[in-house]
Formats: C-alpha cells, sequence, structure tokens
C-alpha cells in the first residue's frame, strides 16, 4: 500500500502497492488548513488505514486475478461485514429440522415418487415444492431403494442356494458317461482293490481314510490331493462310500483311474449288510417325515418374514436347508464303528476339501481316551467362520435344550475328523444321536435347523478332543477375503459353504488350490468340458 502526496500538498493518495486501483483520494483546498482541520484528516486516516491493511492482504492472499475490483470484493466481503455468512448456517439448521420431522411421518402409500434425480429436479421446478413436501418425497424415494436392494441381496441370495443344491451340468455328464462305461467295460468293473489286497482293508498298520459321497469329481480331488501330499503314499487305504445310484459311475472312475499306490474301495450303502431299516429306523423317519421334506425341498421363502431378517441370517438358513442333511451319506459317520468293525483309528473326511500336506501324523495324536479328535471353531482371526458356539446351532428358548445345553459351549468342526473307533464302541454316542434326532421331529424341527452337525455336538459331548487349527481351516466356500497365505499354511483346506470350487459361483482366487488337482487330461473329463 502507497500513500501520495501532491507536490502542492493539495490532494493525498491511498493506493495499492501491486497495481490495485486508487482506494481513496483526499483533494484540499488551495485556502489556508486549520490545524483543526489537519487533525481530523489524520485522526481518518488512523482510523481507515488498519481496515485498508487487512483488505489489501486479503485480496493478495486470495489473489489478484481472482478479485480485482471493488466490486468482486464487496461480493466476498459484504456478506461477511452484515452478517450474512450465517444464512447458509441458519438454512442447514431449517434443512435438518425439516428433515428430523418428516422421519416421524409416514410416506402416503399412493404418493407418486420420481423415478430418478433428473426428475426430481424438474418436479421441483415445476411443482414448486416447499421443505416439508421435499422431505416426504426425498424419504419415499429413499426407502424404495433401499427396499429395491434389499430385495435384490434375498434374490441374489435364493439363487446362490439353488446354484449350490444343483449338479453342474458337467459333472452330472460325467456321471452318466461312467455309467455307460461300466456297463460295457469289464475293466471299469473289476475288483477294488484286487483280490490279493483284500486284506488291508483291515490292516490296522495303515492310514485308513473314509470318504462318503456321490460326487465323483469331488472325490478324485480328495484322493488325488492325499496321496499326492503324502510322505508314504502306498500306506494308504481310501474306502470310498457313495450311494446306489452313483456306485457305477464311483467305481468306474477308480477303477480307471487308480491313485497308485494307495489303495482304494469303493462300496455303496446297499453292500453294507449291517444298515438295515431296524438298525437306522430314525434315518428312514427323517426321509420320509413330510414335515422334514417339505422344509428341505419346499418354498423357502413362503412364511419368512424378510422384513425382520439380516441378509446374513437368511444365508445361513438357506444353507441349513439343503437337501443333502436328509441323506444317508451324511448322517453316516455316525455308524462307523459298525460299518468298519476290524479298523480301530480312521479319518473321516468330507467331498470339499484339498489335502495339502501329509497326514500320518494324525494317527500319532493322543486323543486322551477321548473319541473325536476335531479343530474347534470358536476361536480364531476369522470370526464369520471362528465364532461357532452352541447358541449358534440351537434353539436355547426351547426348555429341552436350555435345561440340557451351554450356549457358549465351544462348537467343533466336522471335515476332517481323527475317531477312535475302539474308544467309540465303548460309548452311547448312536443312541445319543439317534434320541436327539427323534425329539427334533417330535418338536416340528424347532430344536435346531442346521443339519447333521447339532445332533453330534450333543452325541459327542464329552469325547471331543481338540487339534491343532493348523490341521483343519474352514471357511473357503462362505467368503471371498480369505487369507490366501494361511490356506497355503493349512494341512487340509475345507470348502465348506455354498460357494464350492467345482460351481461357477465358487471364489475364483481359491479355486486353483482344488482345481490343481483335477485331471482335466482324462478323457471323460475333456468331452464333459469340466470347469470350462
Amino acid at each position: 500500500m502507497q500513500l501520495h502526496f501532491s507536490p502542492s500538498m493539495r490532494s493525498i493518495t491511498i493506493s495499492s502497492s501491486n497495481g490495485f486501483i486508487d482506494f481513496m483520494k483526499f483533494k484540499i483546498a488551495a485556502r489556508h488548513i486549520s490545524y483543526r482541520t489537519l487533525f481530523h484528516a489524520i485522526l481518518i486516516l488512523a482510523c481507515l488505514l488498519p481496515f485498508v491493511f487487512i483488505v489489501t492482504a486479503l485480496v493478495t492472499l486470495e489473489g489478484v486475478n481472482k478479485c480485482s475490483s471493488f466490486d468482486c470484493l464487496g461480493r466476498r466481503l459484504g456478506p461477511k461485514l452484515l452478517g450474512r455468512g450465517e444464512d447458509s448456517v441458519r438454512l442447514v439448521n431449517e434443512l435438518y429440522k425439516t428433515l428430523n420431522q418428516v422421519n416421524c411421518v409416514k410416506v402416503p402409500d399412493d404418493l407418486k415418487l420420481p423415478e430418478n434425480f433428473k426428475q426430481l429436479v424438474t418436479e421441483m421446478k415445476d411443482k414448486k415444492y416447499d421443505a416439508n413436501e421435499f422431505a416426504v418425497i426425498l424419504k419415499g424415494m429413499m426407502e424404495r431403494s433401499e427396499k429395491e436392494i434389499r430385495e435384490s441381496k434375498f434374490a441374489e441370495l435364493m439363487n446362490k442356494h439353488f446354484a449350490a443344491s444343483s449338479v453342474p451340468k458337467g459333472i452330472h455328464c460325467l456321471s452318466l458317461r461312467l455309467t455307460d462305461e461300466y456297463s460295457s467295460n469289464a475293466h471299469a468293473r473289476r475288483q477294488l482293490p484286487s483280490p490279493e489286497l483284500l486284506p488291508v482293508l483291515s490292516d490296522n498298520s495303515y492310514y485308513h481314510f473314509i470318504l462318503s459321497t456321490d460326487n465323483i469329481l469331488a472325490a478324485s480331488v480328495v484322493v488325488t490331493s492325499a496321496v499326492q501330499s503324502s510322505l508314504k503314499p502306498e500306506k494308504i487305504v481310501f474306502h470310498v462310500i457313495t450311494d446306489k445310484k452313483t456306485y457305477a459311475a464311483m467305481h468306474s472312475w477308480f477303477a480307471l483311474n487308480p491313485n497308485s499306490p494307495a489303495i482304494i474301495e469303493v462300496k455303496g450303502v446297499h453292500q453294507f449288510d449291517w444298515l438295515t431299516r431296524d438298525n437306522v429306523p430314525v434315518l428312514e423317519a427323517v426321509e420320509n417325515h413330510y414335515g422334514v421334506r417339505n422344509y428341505y425341498h419346499g418354498n423357502h421363502v413362503a412364511g419368512a418374514n424378510l422384513s425382520n431378517i439380516t441378509p446374513r441370517s437368511f444365508a445361513s438358513k438357506l444353507q441349513a436347508r439343503s437337501p443333502k442333511y436328509i441323506s444317508l451319506l451324511n448322517h453316516i459317520r455316525i455308524y462307523l464303528p459298525e460299518l468298519f468293525p476290524h479298523l480301530d483309528k480312521v479319518v473321516f473326511l468330507d467331498d470339499d476339501i484339498v489335502i495339502q500336506r501329509d497326514l500320518s501324523p494324525l494317527w500319532e495324536i493322543d486323543l486322551g481316551g477321548n473319541v473325536n479328535g476335531a479343530v474347534e471353531t470358536c476361536k480364531g482371526v476369522d470370526t464369520w467362520v471362528m465364532s461357532k458356539r452352541f447358541r449358534t446351532y440351537f434353539n436355547f428358548s426351547h426348555p429341552l435344550i436350555s435345561n440340557n445345553l451351554d450356549p457358549e459351549e465351544c462348537a467343533w468342526a466336522y471335515g476332517m475328523n481323527i475317531f477312535d473307533l475302539r474308544a467309540w464302541r465303548r460309548t452311547n454316542i448312536k443312541e445319543t444321536y439317534h434320541t436327539w434326532l427323534k425329539e427334533n421331529l417330535k418338536s416340528n424341527l424347532t430344536l435346531w435347523r442346521l443339519g447333521t452337525l447339532p445332533p453330534a455336538l450333543i452325541a459327542f459331548k464329552g469325547h471331543v478332543q481338540p487339534i491343532d487349527p493348523s490341521w483343519h481351516m474352514l471357511g473357503l466356500g462362505y467368503q471371498n477375503n480369505t487369507d490366501v497365505e494361511n490356506v497355503k499354511k493349512a494341512a487340509v483346506i475345507h470348502y465348506n459353504g455354498q460357494s464350492k470350487p467345482w460351481l461357477e459361483i465358487g471364489f475364483e482366487h481359491l479355486r486353483p488350490f482344488w482345481s490343481k488337482y483335477v485331471n482335466y487330461s482324462n478323457d471323460f473329463v475333456k468331452n464333459c468340458h469340466i470347469l470350462e
């Protein structure tokens, strides 16, 4: 800022030092100036100079190019100097007040809502909405969007459930072609194992694995991964149990694709003399019970109040309604001591697992006289998968449950279990399992909804020995944020959940851990276009 005095001292000019136009110019008459007038002039200047300094500083900081006139400056500083800056605050406060009022107002059912934001703006201009009308319309649009998103989420979950429950075309093709091969190819019907190896099936010096499944491709991955990961594959014996309709195809696969040097036996449930109606009456009742069949095969949405349930809870309920839970193949593990009377210790495997490490040390684990060596699922980094306690599976509002079980008791996992069959035969586990299945049928399935694990949690209560979690990693079929590094370290990885690796809904970054054990060069696999 500069102060200029004319040579004749008749005028005083105040201007900006950066090219800004003159702020003020005082002209002094040629007549004699009194000291009083001079004093007043200096006093006025003393008052104005600080203001001029502040204005100049603001202009300099904000940039001359942005504001190069008094008009611009006035538009910037005027509202602040006149107190108009509070208008925006008052406007926001009024908007908050209006929205809070509308929050308790029900949107009329017959209110016609704009389809999108552009239409909303157009209607605001045309119809001159007041604040309350605008807030009600905005609320209606938000509620409509929330409803549509929620319905889309539930529809997605239903579609995923149907995809998980169905048989992929390639796997169905594989079963049909192998069944045809069984009828036409004598080599596909050859005895498994060969007659000279039959004594090995009851030799307790071998490592006996039991696999119950009707999925040929999944069974092949389990067996292949076990053999390739073993330090002593020649000591491995696999007992593959399947149903009657899949037996021919399953037998054909392992007859034509032997996983040498491992020994493989394939048996259908119809080939076990012990599995009669007299020995498993409860399971027959489960399969034929109308309420059970309707629960697992009926309309999964009918009667469900979707407005009072979260998508996550709905997904869990759908998972529990998989038809596999009423299959004998899923319950057959409770009869292992009777089905394999000459074996002392076995590892039971689900068909959605992959073995990545030698499992022979499992036979050396001291179970402390217990029956079941299993990984507990109530503690771990992954709170979605490893946060399961009894309250997760049982209805504790039912007195029969609340009087007999502790909701905080830790649950454990099926999928990879080491069973001491000698200790098992000294217990009443099977009878307890049957008793609680009957009670659940009597209560119209109100004790639990989650398949075969809940009755097992009760039946094995007091007979479970926790083993190190690194033996069995769960959750690869539940969520796609599974830590890949942890997957690599686990001895057994388990794709429990709906997103199985052989389905299109499987997680792409987790599929390679499973698919690397699929023999894509096999003619049957190629001709059925598996996972193409």
